[in-house]
């Protein structure tokens, strides 16, 4: 997955679409199962100062534990991917640009560890099977999705328990 940065500063579109499997991105997680290869729509085109920018879009579908009840569930993120590359021997960067544009010494540009990077900062922090999954009891363990229960988890500062039964009198 590359770009030719002196082709496409000289105006020339390059579209980037390609499948890219991105399995080390998820090895530390627990609830991310697996990964399919990420599918990568990007264009890469020559923009001003002699930068060039890369956007488009990635689509990644993931199989995660839900991090409430525990069920597994497929999930597919469309994560947006916005680059600015420039040259090293290009003119010096002001400092307030220096985070945003990505300086390269070669001429092909290589994008999959940046790919990788955008894939990696939009996982999800805690998977979630629906917005308003209620999760598992903490008492007795059933999944409150598909079944409600009737454990009490009110919970009491053990130094006020003793006025619990005050005003039962």
């Amino acid at each position: 997955m590359h770009f030719n940065y002196r082709d496409v500063n000289r105006g020339q579109r390059v579209h980037i679409r390609e499948t890219l499997p991105v399995d080390d991105v998820i090895k530390e997680r627990n609830d991310i199962q697996h990964i399919e290869p990420v599918d990568v729509d990007l264009t890469a085109t020559a923009a001003d100062e002699g930068r060039v920018d890369v956007h488009g879009r990635i689509t990644a579908t993931m199989n995660t534990v839900c991090s409430r009840c525990l069920e597994p569930h497929e999930e597919t993120v469309v994560i947006p991917f916005h680059e600015q590359f420039m040259m090293a021997d290009a003119a010096d960067l002001p400092t307030d640009d220096e985070d945003e544009v990505i300086v390269v010494t070669d001429e092909n540009v290589d994008l999959k560890p940046y790919v990788e990077e955008a894939v990696f900062v939009h996982l999800p922090f805690a998977p979630l099977c629906k917005e308003d999954c209620a999760g598992l009891c903490p008492t007795c363990g059933k999944n409150r999705n598909e079944q409600s229960c009737d454990c009490s988890n009110e919970r009491i500062d053990p130094r006020l328990a003793g006025l619990q039964d005050f005003f039962k009198k």
